[in-house]
Order: C-alpha cells, then sequence, then structure tokens
C-alpha cells in the first residue's frame, strides 16, 4: 500500500511539501469481485455544495502536474465511452475526483467513487438548500456534471486497464433523533 500511495501521489504532484492530494469525506476498504478495492466518497447535503470553479493556482509545477494527470485521465476515460471533458479549469474538484478513482484502477485497485447525498440536512440551510429527496439530489448532481461526465458513465461497470472502477449516485436521509440515545433509566 505504501508503494501504491507514493505511485498515486508522484503521478499527482511533483512537489509534496506543502502540497494537497485530494481529500476524501471517506474511503473504505472493501472486496470487488474478489479483490481488495476502494469506496471513495464525495458527500454533499446542499445545493451550494457543488462548485465549478477550476482549480485555484498553486505551486507551478504542481499545477503542470495535476493537469497533465488530469488530461492523462480524461483521455483514459474517452477511450472507454466518449463525453468526458475533465479539466482543472472547470469543476476541479469533481475532475479531481474522476481522475483519481481512474488512476486507481488504472493501478489495479477496483474502485467506486461515490456520490453521496446526505438528505434534510436543516442545519446545513444557512449555507444552502437541503436536499429534500433522493430524486432531488440525483437531478442536482446530474445537472451539476453534466457536459464533464457523460451521463452513461454512472451506474456501470467501467475497466480501465488493471481493474474495474464504477461512478455511483447514492443517498442517505439519517435522522439524528433516532440515533440520540433516550434519558438514562
Amino acid at each position: 500500500m505504501i508503494d501504491l500511495r507514493q505511485r498515486l501521489t508522484s503521478w499527482w504532484l511533483k512537489q509534496v511539501r506543502r502540497a494537497n492530494t485530494p481529500n476524501w469525506d471517506l474511503v473504505s476498504t472493501c472486496r470487488i469481485e474478489s479483490k481488495p478495492g476502494l469506496i471513495l466518497v464525495e458527500a454533499k447535503a446542499h445545493h451550494g455544495e457543488a462548485k465549478e470553479a477550476g482549480k485555484d493556482k498553486g505551486n507551478v509545477e504542481n499545477d503542470k502536474q495535476i493537469r497533465a494527470a488530469v488530461q492523462e485521465a480524461n483521455g483514459a476515460l474517452n477511450g472507454k465511452t466518449s463525453g468526458w471533458q475533465l479539466s482543472c479549469d472547470s469543476h476541479y474538484q469533481l475532475c479531481n475526483r474522476f481522475a483519481w478513482a481512474w488512476k486507481l484502477s488504472a493501478l489495479g485497485v477496483p474502485t467506486v467513487l461515490v456520490y453521496l447525498g446526505f438528505l434534510r440536512c436543516s442545519e446545513m440551510s444557512d449555507q444552502g438548500q437541503p436536499f429534500s429527496s433522493a430524486q432531488e439530489w440525483s437531478k442536482a448532481l446530474r445537472k451539476h456534471v453534466s457536459g464533464v461526465v457523460p451521463a452513461t458513465a454512472w451506474e456501470c461497470r467501467l475497466q480501465t486497464a488493471q481493474a474495474p472502477m464504477w461512478a455511483s449516485i447514492r443517498s442517505l436521509d439519517l435522522q439524528w433523533a433516532a440515533l440520540t440515545p433516550g434519558p438514562a433509566d
């Protein structure tokens, strides 16, 4: 796993010091088609969270390396199904998520990228309108990714050179009150 981490990091970054790789909301190991795999989760709770912004400028060498990595992923994914438009100039967070999922799979790690919508998160309403249903979340995400990720990329197996990857849209309506213990007896 250390070798894999180093390969991913050097694919993404030229200068590691004071630099970041993508930060995930949740990562879990799993077994996919009888092989060790990863589930990568990007979670959103309201309409204002999905950004169309491009990558902020940083270390010039890293910016160049990241652009090359995203373009490599875009080219490889277009070789499987057309319509990919991964770029550092727009929808950067979305694009880096798909680029990393692709690269992990290309390195032999079966990968599932889950876009998870938390539903009815009223505590987030000061940040943006919370998603009220799975349908609303799916519609908002599909609108956000339109022109960047092909509609056919979701919920299907994409085979890379070494392992498969999937992109999945899921939602979760987690009612905290139901999980909170009542007063002690």
